[in-house]
């Protein structure tokens, strides 16, 4: 039975993508350094769950994958044939604070992983990168084919440097890749620092709600559900090394994908939805844009639905109300 490496393991996102592929029957050998950039609780819980689900299919090992040498060590006796790299530093807002966490974490960690699929020979490395490296970007819908060179944070420019190292060691080594851009994940076991947990959790306490621009913007909300089955798709389906130019404009087997909704929704609309299913009125508060923010997010799509057959199923309707329910079965509001 196939062992299939998944960094981030314990996050929102990699834990995940680990329930899916256990449920597949897969096995899993996931990692993660269980940093306290948000609740530690959290993840240990998403761990508990994936352990009942797999059982001795899932093997966890708490290593940062940014220190090469307890990565090596911790990985010397598995054997994998494919990586999903989904660990990283998230937050746009964060990485203003803390900009050597994104280097290390991103730069390093990510070369760290490189050099682990070199070395393996790994079949196929996934590895999330970021609708934030489109920046400002005024061409709508956002896709792989615009030019990326003007991020907006240091979070963005760690996720294109990540492309651009990936894209080296796709042509230098051949090692098959898929690059991965995300557009606003959100759904249950999601992360505290994310609008749709901070949203929630003050509506339902009667605190303001920072609101950011005056309400003027727009997001690709993506349900996880939809992001996970998108992860697994491409995972199952690497580039073919074969000369052809890849999405993304490589002619080595490396892709790039958008991995959105492709419907852009205005923040004021998502927060009502929000309200209706917390069954209570939100305190808006109304503030400029908050720096190292874009105004909108837009995901072309096509690539990833006709080499993959991705097809995004649940609307903010459907997938906010979700959220809602799960996050007062979590905290025990009933």
């Amino acid at each position: 039975m196939r062992l299939t490496l998944v960094t981030g393991a314990a996050g929102f996102i990699g834990a995940a993508v680990v329930g899916r592929l256990l449920n597949d029957g897969e096995r899993v050998l996931g990692i993660d350094n269980l940093n306290d950039y948000y609740s530690v609780d959290l993840k240990i819980s998403r761990l508990e769950r994936l352990r009942e689900l797999g059982g001795d299919r899932f093997i966890f090992e708490q290593a940062d994958f940014a220190e090469n040498k307890a990565l090596a060590a911790c990985l010397a006796d598995a054997e994998f044939d494919r990586i999903v790299h989904l660990g990283a530093q998230p937050g746009v807002r964060y990485s203003l604070e803390n900009p050597h966490a994104y280097v290390q974490s991103n730069i390093v960690g990510h070369l760290n992983i490189l050099e682990l699929s070199r070395e393996r020979r790994v079949t196929h490395l996934v590895y999330a990168s970021s609708s934030s490296v489109y920046g400002g970007n005024d061409k709508i819908p956002f896709s792989v084919g615009d030019r990326v060179d003007h991020p907006y944070s240091l979070y963005a420019a760690t996720k294109k440097a990540d492309e651009l190292m990936s894209e080296t060691y796709a042509h230098l080594y051949r090692i098959p890749q898929t690059g991965l851009r995300f557009f606003t994940v959100y759904g249950p076991w999601g992360r505290p620092d994310m609008m749709p947990w901070i949203f929630t959790s003050k509506i339902l306490s009667g605190e303001p709600i920072p609101v950011f621009n005056y309400g003027k913007l727009q997001r690709d909300f993506t349900y996880i559900d939809d992001i996970v089955s998108g992860i697994i798709a491409c995972l199952d389906a690497p580039p073919r090394d074969d000369g052809d130019v890849k999405p993304g404009g490589s002619i080595s087997p490396h892709a790039l994908y958008n991995i959105g909704n492709n419907r852009p929704e205005e923040l004021l609309d998502v927060i009502a939805i929000i309200e209706q299913a917390c069954g209570q009125k939100a305190i808006l508060d109304l503030l400029p844009m908050q720096e190292g923010d874009v105004p909108r997010t837009f995901a072309d799509i096509d690539a990833i639905c006709n080499d993959v057959g991705y097809i995004p199923k649940t609307t903010v309707d459907e997938g906010f109300p979700r959220f809602v329910e799960w996050f007062k079965s979590y905290h025990g509001l009933g």
